[in-house]
């Protein structure tokens, strides 16, 4: 499935029923008085968290939800049925715009935000009813449900975020410790879009994304740019993936410089630098990073168990 992360829709709760004018006519029931009923109120639209979801193409593909209209309501009391809501599953990590205003946003496993609101049924003319007008001709028209035009934003939520330039491994040491198959070459290529895997050692697991290869000046938009750095503004730890064998200080410099112009909030996140492929070369380099490394060869495997370990012995992750 195509992954887009970025959405217009449009969604349209549902009109209310409006209420009746009716009045009591029965034998041997004299001036039965008002009873018409109410309208049912309109449907309302709802955005559900799905944690099988990793994208928005469906909305893509269908960008318009309308709710169901409320029953009209009828004599002898009788109340109108409310309008059908309408669910709409998304992932999770979901921001909901309206212009430049935020109605919310799904993070957990079933939440429901209400992002259009049906309207209200008209009341019958049995409510109207005083001391002084017994029989009153008048009731309520239902009102019109809630109309947007909306944005909708994914932010990925994982508990770790794969980062590195491109060709650095990033996929190969995804596919190497989780379930996930990421498409992986052996010429230059990088991930076009996010990819998420889950790593299991017994009882505990965590979610680990691989993010698209970031290049210089990313911040100003260049390559996937801005759509790159906002999935890992969500992650607990970030994993900086180096390629071993193409001066991996630079590469450090440009990532670290990168996150630094985005926003300083990334450089706050804990972090762990693996450095890849030191399976072509005959000794480790030498590195002036702050952070703790690792030397992996995803490809052969080496490595990994050690790296796996620490993320899981240091309790840095939520899954588990």
């Amino acid at each position: 499935m195509k992954f887009v992360d970025e959405v217009k829709i449009r969604v349209e709760a549902g009109r209310g029923g409006d209420g009746c004018i009716s009045f009591r006519r029965e034998k041997f029931v004299p001036r039965g008085g008002p009873d018409g009923g109410d309208g049912g109120n309109g449907g309302s639209v709802f955005l559900v968290g799905d944690p099988k979801r990793q994208t928005l193409y469906d909305l893509q593909l269908r960008p318009l939800y309308r709710a169901g209209r409320g029953v009209h309501g009828k004599g002898k009391g009788m109340d109108g049925r409310n309008g059908e809501d309408v669910e709409i599953a998304v992932p999770l990590g979901v921001i909901v715009m309206e212009g430049t205003h935020m109605i919310g946003e799904i993070l957990d496993p079933g939440k429901r935000l209400c992002i259009a609101t049906g309207g209200r049924g008209g009341r019958g003319n049995r409510h109207f009813m005083t001391a002084v007008n017994r029989s009153p001709r008048q009731a309520e028209s239902g009102r019109d449900g809630e109309q947007k035009e909306l944005h909708l934003v994914l932010k990925l939520i994982s508990d770790a975020g794969i980062v590195g330039l491109p060709n650095a491994g990033k996929s190969t040491l995804l596919a190497a410790i989780t379930n996930a198959r990421p498409r992986i070459a052996d010429y230059p290529f990088t991930t076009l879009t996010p990819n998420l895997g889950v790593v299991r050692r017994g009882f505990q697991h965590f979610v680990l994304a691989d993010m698209p290869g970031i290049i210089k000046d990313a911040h100003r938009g260049r390559g996937l740019g801005i759509r790159f750095l906002r999935h890992i503004e969500r992650t607990n730890l970030l994993i900086i993936v180096l390629d071993a064998a193409a001066d991996p200080q630079d590469q450090y410099r440009i990532i670290i410089h990168e996150f630094r112009r985005y926003g300083k909030a990334l450089l706050k996140k804990p972090r762990i630098v693996v450095v890849n492929k030191i399976d072509l070369l005959t000794a480790k380099p030498i590195l002036d990073i702050p952070d703790k490394v690792f030397f992996i060869s995803a490809l052969q495997g080496s490595g990994i168990d050690e790296l796996v370990a620490h993320l899981i012995d240091e309790n840095i992750l939520t899954g588990g």
